[in-house]
């Protein structure tokens, strides 16, 4: 077996049983991983940054973008999360579609100032914490820290999240590079982290941050980039190592 069929089957350890990544749902591949505190997620990969966690206490929309249709055949959304204004993590349209304005949803601050007066919408910048439908979540610094790279993330404008449920943490890097920020997290069950050029990071920073902070179990996403710039997730995974068990979901 190679080592990346290896990473498909690998069950995590401590605070995560992971099923294997073969399950699947019509439509959308899923992951299910259940935490020792209680509950489970299912992952839902659906393209790039946009993912769906079906848990037991809700669903959580990250970044939906596309077509509608994409998530026709998932759980509609008890929580919206919204990290930043680019067209690949935000679309007014898509979010009216998977009913913004009736469930909660939670964004930085410049998203929020684009929707108006939507009910149910909140902003929450750099630092800040909320406890919204059952879920706490702390917006977590999300920003370039290679000067040529700095007009597209600039500091203290765009989220990452951290959720807190059923006495696991998820983080959800969104747009970003290796920040002190990132690499201080702790206590992080399940991650979600970002590479591609050049808009966040190369393969190998990213899996340093991974093996700094050391999730249990963590997903390389939002891995397509421009000019040459795409990286590979088994790369990532190599580097990364015995550090966090890495999974590898069909974004793509």
């Amino acid at each position: 077996m190679n080592r990346r069929d290896l990473l498909l089957k690998t069950a995590a350890t401590g605070a995560l049983a992971a099923f294997p990544v073969g399950l699947r749902a019509a439509g959308h591949a899923q992951d299910v991983v259940e935490f020792a505190a209680g509950g489970q997620v299912i992952v839902h990969p659906v393209s790039h940054a946009s993912v769906v966690l079906e848990t037991t206490m809700g669903t959580i929309y990250v970044d939906p973008v596309g077509s509608p249709d994409a998530y026709s055949d998932l759980p509609p959304a008890d929580l919206i999360l919204v990290t930043h204004e680019h067209g690949d993590h935000f679309n007014a349209d898509v979010l009216a579609a998977i009913g913004a304005g009736n469930v909660p949803m939670l964004s930085n601050p410049a998203v929020h100032g684009m929707l108006g007066e939507m009910p149910d919408s909140q902003a929450i910048g750099n630092g800040e914490t909320a406890d919204i439908a059952g879920f706490g979540i702390e917006a977590v610094p999300a920003y370039n820290i290679t000067p040529e790279r700095m007009r597209f993330h600039p500091k203290g404008r765009d989220n990452g999240y951290v959720i807190s449920v059923n006495g696991a943490r998820i983080y959800l890097s969104g747009d970003s590079e290796d920040s002190a920020e990132m690499r201080a997290l702790q206590g992080i069950d399940l991650a979600f982290v970002s590479m591609n050029l050049p808009f966040t990071m190369d393969a190998e920073a990213a899996a340093s941050a991974v093996r700094e902070f050391r999730p249990r179990a963590v997903y390389p996403y939002h891995y397509r980039g421009r000019d040459g710039g795409t990286q590979d997730p088994a790369v990532f995974a190599d580097l990364v190592g015995d550090a966090s068990d890495v999974r590898l979901g069909d974004w793509y």
